[in-house]
């Protein structure tokens, strides 16, 4: 298992997205050297997690929780094999393109080591947006995406570290319970009913997929 490229983007004015000032910064490409990655802070206020990267709408994207994005090579080559098309690493707007890793198989509150010191968990799987159908330019996108429930994972920073291209990726702990991105996906989108299995993970959740799934199970809400 190992980190392909780690992918950064700067800010973008394009005509598909609703963030204030019409920017995005969804068009990542590889990094060429090492790059540093940090707790970007609480959603609404931090952004990436990658030094250099860019998170134009801190309405929907970025913070603690969503400080780094992952997405597998081998769900590129599927998508482009679907597409017809070529998809480059970052194409999906992730931050790490990833080889032997299964992003999206992987449970919530797992812990990946990547490189010497950095170490990232595992929160939540990438809902589709308008902006994210605009960039890839493919006719309903968002519906062919979220049928497709391999949606990549969102990490928090547990420790921060530096991280280059070819790095190897451990998974260093991996919790007893099976509720895995796919899962937490589901649950988010199309099936509302997983909603309450989620909750065995709720110490790793994404804070509003828990409260979307205690509200769900009729259970009181959490601070935070």
């Amino acid at each position: 298992m190992r980190l392909l490229t780690v992918n950064t983007g700067r800010p973008k004015a394009v005509p598909y997205t609703d963030a204030p000032g019409g920017t995005t910064g969804i068009d990542k490409r590889p990094a060429e050297g090492p790059v540093h990655v940090t707790d970007p802070g609480p959603k609404g206020v931090g952004g990436s997690g990658l030094d250099g990267d860019s998170v134009c709408d801190l309405r929907h994207h970025g913070g603690s929780d969503q400080a780094v994005y992952a997405f597998a090579r081998e769900e590129l080559d599927a998508w482009e094999r679907e597409l017809g098309r070529p998809l480059a690493n970052g194409a999906f707007g992730e931050n790490l393109t990833t080889r032997g890793v299964d992003v999206s198989g992987a449970r919530i509150g797992e812990r990946w080591r990547i490189g010497a010191d950095l170490v990232l968990e595992v929160t939540s799987g990438r809902i589709p947006c308008r902006t994210f159908a605009g960039h890839v330019g493919e006719e309903r996108w968002v519906r062919r995406f979220t049928r497709a429930a391999a949606p990549g994972a969102y990490l928090r920073v547990i420790e921060p570290g530096t991280v280059r291209a070819g790095d190897p990726v451990a998974i260093v702990h991996r919790p007893d319970h099976d509720v895995t991105v796919r899962m937490e996906f589901l649950a988010a989108t199309t099936r509302r009913d997983l909603l309450p299995g989620l909750l065995v993970a709720a110490d790793a959740l994404h804070p509003e997929t828990l409260r979307a799934a205690l509200k769900y199970a009729g259970k009181p809400a959490v601070d935070g």
